[in-house]
């Protein structure tokens, strides 16, 4: 069975491989994220490596930090460094993906519910899944991009784990979830007999379930989506 770390250091050469080969012109184009340029979207994953890996730092010397001074710091260095060069972004983004790497095993080592703050008094998140959660950000932000690598080019395992993580958070009204490539099936909160259905393939179902707009391959059986806002 592979694990979150392995599954991220394979994902992590994938979105390596498309940003190196991304035009210079590319880098300013929009991204699928509403407001982001291409360059937007991989300063994010640059800085999010940074601040992941001075989680897991503090955590190895008995220092904790939070991920981001932040929310406003954040998005403040996410424009700045989305207007550098697009060698300058690569750059961080393979310093940074480094950087985690080097302390990823950290994360095994950690006490379940050790956790960690986004910035100072915010929701605390797990400390022990930040492979995943980096794996997530990787995954879905490389879709993002609109440079060629969909959902749809997602392992069905990370596909999976996706669709579970959403299932678990989601509150509202409940409806089933079905892929039709895999033997695969998911309740999103508590559907009863009549609740509706949605099937689609199982990337497409992911990338749906993960707030962005659904393929048209996405249907359900009432003829209209249900509403996430309860994820």
């Amino acid at each position: 069975m592979t694990t979150p770390a392995a599954a991220l250091d394979a994902a992590t050469g994938r979105l390596l491989a498309t940003a190196r080969a991304l035009p210079a012109a590319a880098w300013s184009a929009p991204s699928l994220c509403a407001g982001w340029t291409r360059g937007h979207v991989l300063a994010h994953l640059a800085l999010n490596a940074e601040g992941l890996a001075g989680v897991l730092r503090g955590y190895r010397d008995g220092t904790p930090v939070t991920m981001y001074s932040s929310d406003e710091a954040r998005d403040g260095d996410i424009a700045v460094l989305a207007t550098a060069t697009p060698q300058e972004i690569l750059a961080r983004l393979v310093a940074g993906s480094a950087r985690l790497a080097e302390v990823l095993d950290v994360a095994a080592g950690l006490a379940p519910g050790s956790t960690f703050e986004r910035t100072p008094g915010g929701q605390p998140m797990p400390a022990d899944a930040v492979p995943h959660l980096r794996l997530r950000e990787v995954e879905i932000h490389h879709a993002d991009l609109g440079a060629g690598y969909t959902a749809s080019d997602w392992p069905p395992t990370t596909a999976l784990s996706f669709l579970r993580d959403e299932a678990e958070r989601y509150d509202g009204p409940g409806f089933h979830v079905v892929a039709t490539d895999e033997p695969a099936r998911w309740a999103f909160g508590s559907p009863g007999a009549d609740a509706p259905t949605v099937s689609g393939p199982l990337g497409a179902l992911a990338w749906w379930a993960t707030g962005r707009t659904a393929a048209p391959v996405v249907s359900s059986t009432t003829g209209t989506l249900p509403s996430l806002e309860g994820r």
